[in-house]
Protein backbone atom coordinates (compact mmCIF):
# COMPACT_ATOMS: atom_id res chain seq x y z
CA UNK A 1 0.00 0.00 0.00
CA UNK A 2 2.90 2.34 0.78
CA UNK A 3 4.07 2.11 -2.84
CA UNK A 4 0.71 3.25 -4.21
CA UNK A 5 0.44 6.97 -5.05
CA UNK A 6 -1.79 9.10 -2.88
CA UNK A 7 -4.95 10.38 -4.58
CA UNK A 8 -6.49 13.80 -3.90
CA UNK A 9 -10.19 13.99 -4.80
CA UNK A 10 -11.36 17.57 -5.42
CA UNK A 11 -15.05 18.46 -5.34
CA UNK A 12 -16.14 22.09 -5.93
CA UNK A 13 -19.57 22.91 -4.49
CA UNK A 14 -21.88 25.89 -4.86
CA UNK A 15 -25.30 25.86 -3.17
CA UNK A 16 -25.35 22.06 -2.92
CA UNK A 17 -26.52 21.66 0.67
CA UNK A 18 -28.87 18.80 -0.27
CA UNK A 19 -26.04 16.81 -1.87
CA UNK A 20 -23.41 17.15 0.86
CA UNK A 21 -24.47 14.21 3.03
CA UNK A 22 -25.22 11.73 0.21
CA UNK A 23 -22.01 12.75 -1.58
CA UNK A 24 -19.72 12.17 1.41
CA UNK A 25 -21.55 9.04 2.53
CA UNK A 26 -21.52 7.41 -0.89
CA UNK A 27 -17.91 8.38 -1.58
CA UNK A 28 -16.78 6.75 1.65
CA UNK A 29 -18.86 3.67 0.90
CA UNK A 30 -17.30 3.05 -2.52
CA UNK A 31 -13.74 4.03 -1.53
CA UNK A 32 -13.73 2.59 1.98
CA UNK A 33 -11.76 -0.52 0.99
CA UNK A 34 -9.67 1.10 -1.74
CA UNK A 35 -5.98 0.31 -1.39
CA UNK A 36 -4.76 3.75 -2.48
CA UNK A 37 -4.29 6.35 0.26
CA UNK A 38 -6.64 9.23 -0.51
CA UNK A 39 -7.85 12.58 0.71
CA UNK A 40 -11.09 14.42 -0.03
CA UNK A 41 -10.89 18.16 -0.71
CA UNK A 42 -14.25 19.93 -0.63
CA UNK A 43 -14.17 23.49 -1.99
CA UNK A 44 -17.11 25.71 -1.15
CA UNK A 45 -17.34 28.37 -3.85
CA UNK A 46 -19.02 31.05 -1.75
CA UNK A 47 -22.33 29.21 -1.31
CA UNK A 48 -25.29 31.30 -0.15
CA UNK A 49 -27.14 28.41 1.46
CA UNK A 50 -26.09 26.13 4.34
CA UNK A 51 -23.52 24.17 2.31
CA UNK A 52 -20.54 25.16 4.48
CA UNK A 53 -22.32 24.34 7.72
CA UNK A 54 -23.42 21.00 6.35
CA UNK A 55 -19.88 20.23 5.15
CA UNK A 56 -18.46 20.74 8.64
CA UNK A 57 -21.25 18.70 10.25
CA UNK A 58 -21.00 15.71 7.92
CA UNK A 59 -17.19 15.69 7.52
CA UNK A 60 -16.72 15.31 11.28
CA UNK A 61 -18.48 11.92 11.15
CA UNK A 62 -15.77 10.25 9.07
CA UNK A 63 -12.41 8.95 10.17
CA UNK A 64 -10.70 9.95 6.92
CA UNK A 65 -8.53 12.75 5.53
CA UNK A 66 -10.93 15.56 4.56
CA UNK A 67 -10.16 19.20 3.83
CA UNK A 68 -12.79 21.89 3.53
CA UNK A 69 -11.65 24.96 1.61
CA UNK A 70 -14.00 27.95 1.92
CA UNK A 71 -13.63 30.70 -0.69
CA UNK A 72 -14.37 34.26 0.36
CA UNK A 73 -17.06 34.67 -2.31
CA UNK A 74 -18.34 32.95 -5.46
CA UNK A 75 -15.38 32.94 -7.86
CA UNK A 76 -16.71 30.29 -10.24
CA UNK A 77 -16.00 26.61 -10.77
CA UNK A 78 -12.61 27.16 -12.40
CA UNK A 79 -11.21 29.15 -9.47
CA UNK A 80 -12.73 26.70 -7.00
CA UNK A 81 -11.07 23.84 -8.83
CA UNK A 82 -7.74 25.70 -8.79
CA UNK A 83 -8.10 26.27 -5.05
CA UNK A 84 -8.54 22.52 -4.57
CA UNK A 85 -5.53 21.77 -6.77
CA UNK A 86 -3.39 24.15 -4.72
CA UNK A 87 -4.51 22.43 -1.51
CA UNK A 88 -3.93 18.89 -2.82
CA UNK A 89 -1.07 16.76 -1.49
CA UNK A 90 -1.62 13.66 -3.64
CA UNK A 91 0.54 12.46 -6.53
CA UNK A 92 -2.67 11.94 -8.47
CA UNK A 93 -5.60 14.37 -8.56
CA UNK A 94 -9.22 13.50 -9.27
CA UNK A 95 -11.83 16.18 -9.97
CA UNK A 96 -15.58 15.66 -9.99
CA UNK A 97 -18.79 17.66 -9.56
CA UNK A 98 -20.63 17.87 -6.27
CA UNK A 99 -24.12 17.30 -7.72
CA UNK A 100 -23.90 13.48 -7.54
CA UNK A 101 -24.06 13.13 -11.32
CA UNK A 102 -20.43 12.00 -11.47
CA UNK A 103 -20.14 8.62 -9.76
CA UNK A 104 -17.23 8.04 -7.33
CA UNK A 105 -17.45 4.32 -8.11
CA UNK A 106 -15.53 5.07 -11.34
CA UNK A 107 -12.53 6.59 -9.53
CA UNK A 108 -10.60 3.35 -8.74
CA UNK A 109 -10.95 2.10 -12.32
CA UNK A 110 -9.89 5.46 -13.76
CA UNK A 111 -6.84 5.66 -11.51
CA UNK A 112 -5.87 2.12 -12.48
CA UNK A 113 -6.31 2.95 -16.18
CA UNK A 114 -4.19 6.09 -15.93
CA UNK A 115 -1.35 4.17 -14.27
CA UNK A 116 -1.64 1.14 -16.57
CA UNK A 117 -1.68 3.25 -19.74
CA UNK A 118 0.99 5.63 -18.37
CA UNK A 119 -1.10 8.74 -19.05
CA UNK A 120 -0.90 12.23 -17.61
CA UNK A 121 -4.64 12.84 -17.91
CA UNK A 122 -7.59 10.47 -18.16
CA UNK A 123 -10.90 12.18 -18.91
CA UNK A 124 -14.33 10.71 -18.24
CA UNK A 125 -16.72 10.19 -21.13
CA UNK A 126 -20.42 10.35 -20.29
CA UNK A 127 -21.54 8.26 -23.27
CA UNK A 128 -24.98 7.64 -21.72
CA UNK A 129 -25.56 11.14 -20.41
CA UNK A 130 -28.59 11.69 -18.15
CA UNK A 131 -29.37 15.32 -19.03
CA UNK A 132 -31.99 17.25 -20.98
CA UNK A 133 -31.57 17.01 -24.74
CA UNK A 134 -32.00 20.63 -25.87
CA UNK A 135 -30.59 22.50 -22.88
CA UNK A 136 -27.58 20.27 -22.13
CA UNK A 137 -26.89 17.49 -24.65
CA UNK A 138 -27.11 19.33 -27.99
CA UNK A 139 -25.08 22.40 -26.89
CA UNK A 140 -22.52 20.05 -25.37
CA UNK A 141 -22.14 18.06 -28.60
CA UNK A 142 -21.65 21.25 -30.60
CA UNK A 143 -19.12 22.61 -28.09
CA UNK A 144 -17.18 19.32 -27.99
CA UNK A 145 -16.99 19.21 -31.78
CA UNK A 146 -15.71 22.80 -31.97
CA UNK A 147 -13.12 22.27 -29.25
CA UNK A 148 -11.80 19.09 -30.88
CA UNK A 149 -11.50 20.77 -34.28
CA UNK A 150 -9.81 23.90 -32.96
CA UNK A 151 -7.45 22.42 -30.35
CA UNK A 152 -6.62 19.12 -32.03
CA UNK A 153 -7.06 17.27 -28.70
CA UNK A 154 -9.60 14.53 -29.43
CA UNK A 155 -11.62 14.11 -26.24
CA UNK A 156 -15.26 13.08 -26.67
CA UNK A 157 -16.60 14.86 -23.58
CA UNK A 158 -14.76 18.01 -22.53
CA UNK A 159 -17.58 18.94 -20.16
CA UNK A 160 -17.19 15.90 -17.91
CA UNK A 161 -15.65 17.05 -14.63
CA UNK A 162 -14.63 13.51 -13.63
CA UNK A 163 -10.96 13.41 -14.60
CA UNK A 164 -7.73 11.96 -13.21
CA UNK A 165 -4.46 13.87 -13.48
CA UNK A 166 -0.84 13.51 -12.52
CA UNK A 167 -0.41 16.30 -10.02
CA UNK A 168 3.10 17.22 -11.17
CA UNK A 169 1.76 18.03 -14.63
CA UNK A 170 -1.53 19.60 -13.57
CA UNK A 171 0.20 22.05 -11.25
CA UNK A 172 2.09 23.48 -14.21
CA UNK A 173 -1.24 24.72 -15.59
CA UNK A 174 -2.98 27.69 -13.96
CA UNK A 175 -6.74 27.89 -14.43
CA UNK A 176 -8.50 31.24 -14.81
CA UNK A 177 -11.89 32.52 -15.96
CA UNK A 178 -14.02 29.54 -17.00
CA UNK A 179 -11.20 27.45 -18.42
CA UNK A 180 -12.07 24.24 -16.55
CA UNK A 181 -13.93 23.11 -19.71
CA UNK A 182 -10.68 23.21 -21.66
CA UNK A 183 -8.31 21.48 -19.26
CA UNK A 184 -7.33 18.76 -21.79
CA UNK A 185 -6.46 21.51 -24.28
CA UNK A 186 -4.43 23.39 -21.66
CA UNK A 187 -2.80 20.09 -20.71
CA UNK A 188 -1.61 19.71 -24.29
CA UNK A 189 0.56 22.81 -23.78
CA UNK A 190 2.66 21.02 -21.15
CA UNK A 191 2.49 17.36 -22.22
CA UNK A 192 2.04 15.26 -25.35
CA UNK A 193 -1.54 14.78 -26.65
CA UNK A 194 -0.76 11.06 -26.77
CA UNK A 195 -0.55 11.09 -22.96
CA UNK A 196 -4.16 12.31 -22.74
CA UNK A 197 -6.85 9.63 -22.84
CA UNK A 198 -10.50 9.03 -22.03
CA UNK A 199 -12.63 6.32 -20.45
CA UNK A 200 -16.36 5.77 -20.41
CA UNK A 201 -17.90 6.53 -17.01
CA UNK A 202 -21.32 6.45 -15.40
CA UNK A 203 -23.54 9.50 -15.35
CA UNK A 204 -26.44 9.85 -12.94
CA UNK A 205 -29.45 12.13 -13.29
CA UNK A 206 -29.58 15.05 -10.87
CA UNK A 207 -32.05 14.22 -8.10
CA UNK A 208 -31.27 16.97 -5.55
CA UNK A 209 -30.57 20.67 -5.94
CA UNK A 210 -30.70 22.70 -9.13
CA UNK A 211 -28.36 22.87 -12.11
CA UNK A 212 -26.05 25.91 -12.37
CA UNK A 213 -25.72 25.65 -16.16
CA UNK A 214 -27.90 26.81 -19.03
CA UNK A 215 -27.80 27.15 -22.78
CA UNK A 216 -26.15 30.59 -22.43
CA UNK A 217 -22.84 28.89 -21.64
CA UNK A 218 -22.48 28.01 -25.36
CA UNK A 219 -21.57 31.61 -26.13
CA UNK A 220 -19.02 31.72 -23.32
CA UNK A 221 -17.50 28.50 -24.62
CA UNK A 222 -16.95 30.04 -28.07
CA UNK A 223 -15.26 33.12 -26.58
CA UNK A 224 -13.10 31.03 -24.25
CA UNK A 225 -12.19 28.75 -27.13
CA UNK A 226 -10.59 31.67 -28.98
CA UNK A 227 -8.51 32.39 -25.87
CA UNK A 228 -7.46 28.73 -25.63
CA UNK A 229 -6.46 28.72 -29.28
CA UNK A 230 -4.32 31.83 -28.81
CA UNK A 231 -2.56 30.51 -25.71
CA UNK A 232 -2.13 27.04 -27.16
CA UNK A 233 -0.28 28.36 -30.21
CA UNK A 234 1.21 31.66 -29.09
CA UNK A 235 1.52 31.54 -25.30
CA UNK A 236 5.31 31.85 -25.35
CA UNK A 237 5.54 33.86 -28.59
CA UNK A 238 2.64 36.34 -28.79
CA UNK A 239 4.76 38.61 -30.97
CA UNK A 240 4.41 36.09 -33.79
CA UNK A 241 0.62 36.40 -33.67
CA UNK A 242 0.52 40.19 -33.76
CA UNK A 243 3.55 40.37 -36.03
CA UNK A 244 1.92 38.19 -38.68
CA UNK A 245 -1.08 40.52 -38.85
CA UNK A 246 1.13 43.59 -38.77
CA UNK A 247 3.41 42.47 -41.58
CA UNK A 248 0.50 41.34 -43.75
CA UNK A 249 -1.39 44.61 -43.39
CA UNK A 250 1.84 46.56 -43.78
CA UNK A 251 2.61 44.74 -47.02
CA UNK A 252 -0.84 45.63 -48.36
CA UNK A 253 -0.28 49.29 -47.41
CA UNK A 254 3.18 49.29 -49.01
CA UNK A 255 1.81 47.91 -52.29
CA UNK A 256 -0.99 50.50 -52.32
CA UNK A 257 1.33 53.43 -51.62
CA UNK A 258 3.90 52.17 -54.13
CA UNK A 259 1.21 52.05 -56.79
CA UNK A 260 0.04 55.56 -55.92
CA UNK A 261 3.63 56.83 -55.97
CA UNK A 262 3.98 55.53 -59.53
CA UNK A 263 0.72 57.21 -60.50
CA UNK A 264 1.89 60.49 -58.95
CA UNK A 265 5.49 60.66 -60.18
CA UNK A 266 5.35 58.68 -63.43
CA UNK A 267 1.88 59.46 -64.77
CA UNK A 268 1.84 62.87 -63.05
CA UNK A 269 -1.76 62.41 -61.83
CA UNK A 270 -3.30 63.88 -58.70
CA UNK A 271 -3.74 61.33 -55.91
CA UNK A 272 -4.69 63.61 -53.01
CA UNK A 273 -8.42 62.95 -53.26
CA UNK A 274 -8.21 59.22 -53.96
CA UNK A 275 -9.76 56.93 -51.29
CA UNK A 276 -6.99 54.43 -52.00
CA UNK A 277 -4.47 56.87 -50.49
CA UNK A 278 -6.32 56.88 -47.17
CA UNK A 279 -6.58 53.09 -47.24
CA UNK A 280 -2.84 52.76 -47.83
CA UNK A 281 -1.96 55.17 -45.02
CA UNK A 282 -4.44 53.43 -42.69
CA UNK A 283 -2.83 50.06 -43.46
CA UNK A 284 0.64 51.37 -42.60
CA UNK A 285 -0.56 52.89 -39.32
CA UNK A 286 -2.47 49.69 -38.40
CA UNK A 287 0.62 47.64 -39.23
CA UNK A 288 2.75 49.71 -36.88
CA UNK A 289 0.16 49.30 -34.14
CA UNK A 290 0.12 45.51 -34.52
CA UNK A 291 3.92 45.33 -34.53
CA UNK A 292 4.32 47.49 -31.42
CA UNK A 293 1.55 45.49 -29.69
CA UNK A 294 3.51 42.34 -30.51
CA UNK A 295 6.65 43.77 -28.91
CA UNK A 296 4.68 44.73 -25.77
CA UNK A 297 3.07 41.27 -25.67
CA UNK A 298 6.52 39.66 -25.83
CA UNK A 299 7.68 41.81 -22.89
CA UNK A 300 4.57 40.87 -20.88
CA UNK A 301 5.07 37.18 -21.68
CA UNK A 302 8.67 37.32 -20.48
CA UNK A 303 7.63 39.04 -17.26
CA UNK A 304 4.78 36.55 -16.77
CA UNK A 305 6.97 33.48 -17.13
CA UNK A 306 9.66 35.04 -14.97
CA UNK A 307 7.44 35.87 -12.02
CA UNK A 308 5.14 34.08 -9.60
CA UNK A 309 1.55 33.72 -10.81
CA UNK A 310 -1.10 35.13 -8.48
CA UNK A 311 -3.97 32.83 -7.52
CA UNK A 312 -7.39 33.72 -9.00
CA UNK A 313 -9.18 33.33 -5.67
CA UNK A 314 -9.13 34.40 -2.01
CA UNK A 315 -9.43 31.74 0.70
CA UNK A 316 -11.57 32.51 3.70
CA UNK A 317 -10.69 29.42 5.74
CA UNK A 318 -9.29 25.90 5.41
CA UNK A 319 -10.54 23.16 7.73
CA UNK A 320 -8.63 19.88 7.83
CA UNK A 321 -10.26 16.73 9.23
CA UNK A 322 -7.57 14.10 9.68
CA UNK A 323 -7.77 10.52 10.89
CA UNK A 324 -4.61 11.12 12.90
CA UNK A 325 -6.66 13.32 15.22
CA UNK A 326 -9.50 10.88 15.81
CA UNK A 327 -10.50 10.19 19.41
CA UNK A 328 -11.38 6.69 20.77
CA UNK A 329 -15.08 7.22 20.08
CA UNK A 330 -14.41 7.46 16.33
CA UNK A 331 -15.27 11.12 15.86
CA UNK A 332 -12.64 13.33 14.21
CA UNK A 333 -11.25 16.52 15.66
CA UNK A 334 -10.63 19.45 13.35
CA UNK A 335 -8.01 22.14 13.07
CA UNK A 336 -8.84 25.40 11.31
CA UNK A 337 -6.57 28.02 9.82
CA UNK A 338 -7.47 31.16 7.93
Amino acid sequence: MSNLPKVSIIVPLYNEVENVEPLLTYTHQVLGTWQHPWELILVDDGSRDETVKQLHTVAARFNTDIKIVELQRNFGQTAAMQAGIDAANGELIVTMDGDMQNDPVDIPAMVAQLLERDLDLLSGWRRKRKDKLIIRKIPSKIANMLIRRVTGVHISDYGCSLKVYRAAILKKVRLFGEMHRFIPAWFATVTKPSRIGEMEVKHNPRTLGTSKYGISRVFRVIIDLLTVLFFQRYQTRPGHFFGAFGLTIGLIGFVILSYLAGVKFILNEDIGSRPLLFIGVLCIITSLQFLTTGVLAELLARNYFGSTTNAPYTIHAVTHFSNTQADPTGSAASSQSA
